[in-house]
């Protein structure tokens, strides 16, 4: 009878931890992630670091359901299938990554609150009324920062000023691209740059689109912020490096390639400060009544490899202000 007292007692202390753990685990807030794969730039790490300070411990309070987008040219297709998938989970908050997720979940849905993050044109897209009132079930942070196009342009020709020709890399389907070449021309008079805009809708067009920049004697690249850009950057870098074009990216998750620099806000700030909007939704705000948050910390990131490759000296004063050199 001793013998068996003593086994009761030694598997109660083994079970009761793991009943404690497997009651936390019941009792976790669920939400689903759709958008890309985490990549070098740590923005998941910065996403799970803004809910800590909150108080979430994924596999503890929180779980999250991962889909995603990969990064291959069936993205479009393959999205409203993810979104869908995440939905029948019925999660209680769904975070999206680029505009192309966010389309995809406000199609899959009108019910689950959706937070999204790193979206570039929230408003022109219709996703969302506006950055004050969103209306509906979007809220988040967005990436919208026009501005810092005619920043970008700058930069480029600070690096590069022999530069007169600057290409800028542009999709006629972003809605927000107009007003980024906006921005841009506003600045090419004063800049001595005439701008060549060079109309790029799918992956396929990149190859002869670079050819036809080299027998123009393209003097730089600016390459706008876009989805379809965003997925295919390291073709992108990797043509301008082959054709010999200085490149400015819109985008500073990159890690090798033939990229000469990127000016972007901050996507580690977004992902991490984007943790706010999902501590509220699980306190019971509404999305519609969360303003859209922009971008308020850019990243200037110069490649000394590529510049090296190209013939090109990048003054000390760029150096000087760069968030990270690429040796």
């Amino acid at each position: 009878m001793r013998l068996i007292s003593l086994i009761i007692v030694a598997a109660s202390l083994v079970l009761t931890p793991l009943s404690a753990e497997a009651q936390s685990a019941g009792n976790a807030r669920r939400i689903g992630y759709l958008g890309p794969p985490p990549s070098s730039g740590g923005l998941f790490e910065a996403f799970h670091q803004g809910l800590r300070e909150l108080g979430y411990i994924e596999g503890q309070n929180i779980i999250i359901e991962y889909r995603y987008t990969g990064l291959g040219r069936d993205v479009d297709t393959r999205l409203p299938l993810l979104a869908a998938e995440l939905v029948r989970l019925k999660p209680e908050v769904l975070v999206v990554s680029i505009d192309q997720a966010a389309l995809a979940a406000k199609s899959a849905t009108t019910t689950i609150p959706i937070v999204m993050v790193n979206v570039g044109d929230p408003i022109g897209n219709g996703l969302i009324a506006s950055l004050a009132r969103p209306g509906g079930n979007i809220t988040g942070r967005s990436r919208m920062a026009p501005e810092s196009t005619a920043k970008s342009l700058e930069i480029l020709k600070e690096a590069v000023p022999r530069a007169v020709r600057v290409a800028v890399l542009s999709n006629p389907r972003n809605p927000l691209h107009p007003e980024l070449l906006k921005n841009a021309n506003q600045v090419a008079g004063s800049l001595r740059v005439q701008l060549e805009i060079v109309k790029t809708e799918t992956p396929n067009q990149l190859e002869s689109n670079f050819s036809s920049m080299a027998k123009q004697r393209i003097g730089a690249l600016l390459v706008l912020p876009d989805g379809m850009f965003y997925f295919n950057r390291t073709q992108i870098a990797d043509l301008a490096l082959k054709h010999r074009v200085p490149s400015m990216f819109s985008t500073t998750e990159l890690s090798e390639g033939g990229w000469l620099m990127a000016y972007s806000p901050s996507s580690i700030d977004n992902y991490r400060l984007v943790a706010r909007h999902v501590d509220k939704i699980l306190k019971g705000a509404k999305p519609a009544d969360l303003p859209v948050e922009q971008p308020t910390r850019f990243e200037l990131l110069i490649n000394l490899k590529t510049a090296k490759a190209l013939g090109l000296t990048i003054p000390q004063s760029l150096l000087q202000r760069a968030d990270e050199i690429v040796q």
